[in-house]
């Protein structure tokens, strides 16, 4: 008899050890993501509140945002490939130089956000919230940020060739020297924006508001569907290429931003 009551003790205690472990290896796992290895394991998932967080460098690689709030978090040069993010805040996020390639965005904020010299190509971003970012300089070929709000977003030497970005809004945005060749921008808005020597080579400018927009060297060789009536709502200079027939009324003390 005490020997079997030594049995069923010995095994309940190895039980309890068990679960413990699990639990601590649980919670490693976590703490992982917030500030220990760079490694994170795969489909690691995040939820609530992680305002300013410290995840420079770490490895994302498919990770999940469901709903947090990840206001001011550092991602510097973080690795989010094939990442999700679905309803998150990431409001003041420093994502510069982060790889954000194939990732998904579904509605969320990445207001006042910088994604300069990130790598975005074949993003998924519908309806998100990018205002007052930073594209500076960003990769995001091949992406598609349609119906998303860019107003007043940087993205001064960006790279956006074969995206698209129908009905996304550019307004009052930085994009000179910004790329858009292929790209797809039926139904965007591009008022009041700076899109001096930018690149749109073939790309589809089907019903795009051009109002005060500044395309002073802007190239629109080969620009499918773009019209006269467009472009009289904006200015250009000698350096803007144009389809044959069609023309830009000068920006007369407009000037660069």
């Amino acid at each position: 008899m005490k020997v079997t009551r030594a049995i069923d003790r010995a095994q309940r205690v190895v039980a309890a050890l068990t679960a413990a472990s699990a639990m601590l290896l649980a919670a490693a796992s976590h703490a992982a993501a917030l500030d220990g290895s760079p490694d994170v394991p795969r489909l690691i998932s995040f939820g609530g509140m992680c305002k300013d967080c410290g995840l420079s460098g770490r490895r994302l690689v498919g990770a999940k945002f469901v709903g947090a709030n990840f206001a001011g978090a550092s991602l510097t040069g973080a690795d989010l490939r094939g990442a999700n993010f679905i309803g998150s805040t990431f409001t003041g996020a420093d994502l510069a130089r982060a790889d954000v390639r194939g990732a998904s965005m579904l509605g969320g904020s990445f207001l006042l956000a910088n994604f300069s010299d990130a790598k975005l190509a074949g993003l998924e971003a519908h309806g998100v919230n990018f205002v007052d970012a930073n594209f500076t300089r960003a990769t995001a070929n091949d992406s598609n940020l349609s119906s998303s709000n860019l107003t007043r977003a940087d993205g001064r030497d960006a790279t956006f060739n074969g995206a698209t970005l129908a009905h996304t809004v550019l307004v009052s945005g930085r994009f000179s020297r910004a790329s858009f060749r292929e790209a797809n921008l039926v139904g965007a808005n591009l008022a009041d924006g700076d899109f001096t020597d930018a690149d749109f080579r073939e790309a589809d400018m089907a019903g795009v508001v051009l109002v005060g927009a500044t395309l002073s060297g802007a190239n629109f060789g080969e620009a499918q569907n773009l019209t006269q009536r467009q472009l009289d709502t904006s200015c250009g200079d000698a350096r803007t290429r144009l389809p044959k027939g069609l023309s830009t009324p000068p920006c007369a003390g407009r000037g660069r931003r």
